[in-house]
């Protein structure tokens, strides 16, 4: 880990960062334990996000390697019914967008095969491309027929699939983007794989709903960037690309959706004017807004900390909802672990039976919460709250309650 005095801006290189909220040493999200490991050293990494003076990107000020986070990967797509509706309908809108009937389609960061197996549904004639570091996900993606590059993409591995694939009408990346560490070798990739006329399709969590939403559980190690479209639209100029078309979605508690071609291939539409002037109105670039965020998140910690605390002391079971990466932020910034939760249930089988990292409260399933009834459950990925509730109305009609914890805690 380097001296965080010498990290540069991911998008203008300088280095003019400024630190704005402290979450403290931190597990990896999404490094789930098994019982055998419980009692092994278990890293943790600083977690502080920053903005930079000199171009308004906001950015983790420590950054762990690539390979520790993803070779070996527990989030998958399929797992939420709500994504698995979303990424179709995203699949609907390139092919439509780009006239796409056959042609090559890249998924960077293609998890399980979701996004790729709806664009296969809709248009049969397509090629398609899977691009992913997390070998242990291979087998998903086989068995749906589709074909997979193991390995993280940059401009090297853009040179490598070229000669094999052939240049892509489509490439995307959906909550992949935030991800990225070396953003302009990114973008050369792109340039190098991208087809004249072909699209580049990027969705990622926005700086704006994140801070209207309170959503600091956004912030994890693999999360290096958090996305307004202002700085995007300066790193993708620089390497002769140009951001055409920007549209916000609901999905994730606010996503931005963004459509990059090559420069001079499309004049770009009025939306992308009008985000950049509502960014500039809500002082995206303004670094007194990041301060406020972090009072907000302070002040949200001691709500909820103390709201568990009373519950405990009254004698009420609590248990958690969903194993996600942002849970698992919350959860180690407010110091919960199994005296506080009992257990956490979720539905993808790749976390039942392991424990959550840093705080180790163990991930069962679902069924749990009929059979036990526990008092309340905090609902950790609360991104799905309406989808998460209609699938568990036994448990709430036996008298469940659920704690909403963010923005404000609410009960259900």
């Amino acid at each position: 880990m380097r001296d965080s005095s010498q990290i540069r801006c991911l998008v203008c290189r300088g280095s003019e960062l400024k630190e704005f909220l402290n979450l403290g040493m931190t597990a990896l999200a999404n490094r789930f334990i098994a019982e055998a490991h419980l009692s092994e050293t278990e890293p943790a990494y600083p977690l502080k996000v920053a903005f930079c003076a000199g171009c308004g990107h906001v950015q983790l000020l420590d950054r762990v390697p690539p390979q520790e986070m993803f070779t070996n990967y527990v989030y998958i797509s399929s797992a939420s019914e709500t994504l698995k509706g979303h990424l179709d309908e995203l699949s609907g809108f390139v092919i439509e967008r780009q006239n796409l009937g056959d042609g090559l389609v890249i998924d960077v960061g293609c998890n399980d095969g979701t996004l790729l197996a709806a664009f296969r549904r809709r248009a049969p004639g397509l090629r398609t491309l899977g691009v992913d570091p997390a070998d242990n996900l291979a087998d998903f993606t086989k068995a749906l027929g589709i074909p997979r590059y193991s390995g993280l993409f940059t401009a090297a591995t853009a040179a490598d699939i070229l000669p094999v694939w052939g240049h892509a009408d489509v490439i995307t990346a959906t909550n992949t983007f935030p991800h990225i560490q070396d953003l302009h070798d990114f973008a050369e990739g792109v340039k190098i794989l991208l087809a004249r006329g072909g699209a580049l399709v990027i969705e990622a969590h926005y700086l704006r709903d994140i801070l209207h939403e309170l959503a600091f559980d956004t912030v994890y190690h693999e999360h290096v960037s958090y996305w307004a479209l202002g700085p995007m639209t300066r790193l993708f100029r620089e390497h002769n690309l140009e951001v055409v078309d920007a549209q916000r979605l609901p999905i994730h508690h606010g996503q931005l959706r963004v459509v990059v071609q090559h420069a001079g291939e499309a004049t770009a539409s009025p939306a992308v004017a009008t985000i950049l002037e509502e960014e500039r109105k809500a002082g995206l670039d303004n670094f007194a807004t990041y301060e406020e965020f972090g009072r907000r998140v302070t002040a949200l910690k001691r709500e909820l900390t103390g709201t568990i605390g009373a519950l405990k002391d009254s004698g009420k079971t609590i248990v958690g909802y969903g194993a996600p990466a942002k849970g698992n932020t919350l959860l180690n910034y407010l110091a919960l672990g199994p005296s506080q939760l009992d257990y956490i249930v979720d539905r993808s089988p790749l976390k039942q039976g392991l424990y959550t990292p840093g705080v180790h409260i163990p991930v069962v399933s679902p069924d749990r919460l009929v059979s036990d009834r526990p008092d309340y459950v905090l609902l950790l990925a609360w991104n799905f709250q309406d989808e998460i509730l209609n699938q568990q109305a036994a448990y709430r009609n036996a008298g469940g309650q659920f704690i909403v914890p963010v923005p404000a805690v609410r009960f259900v």
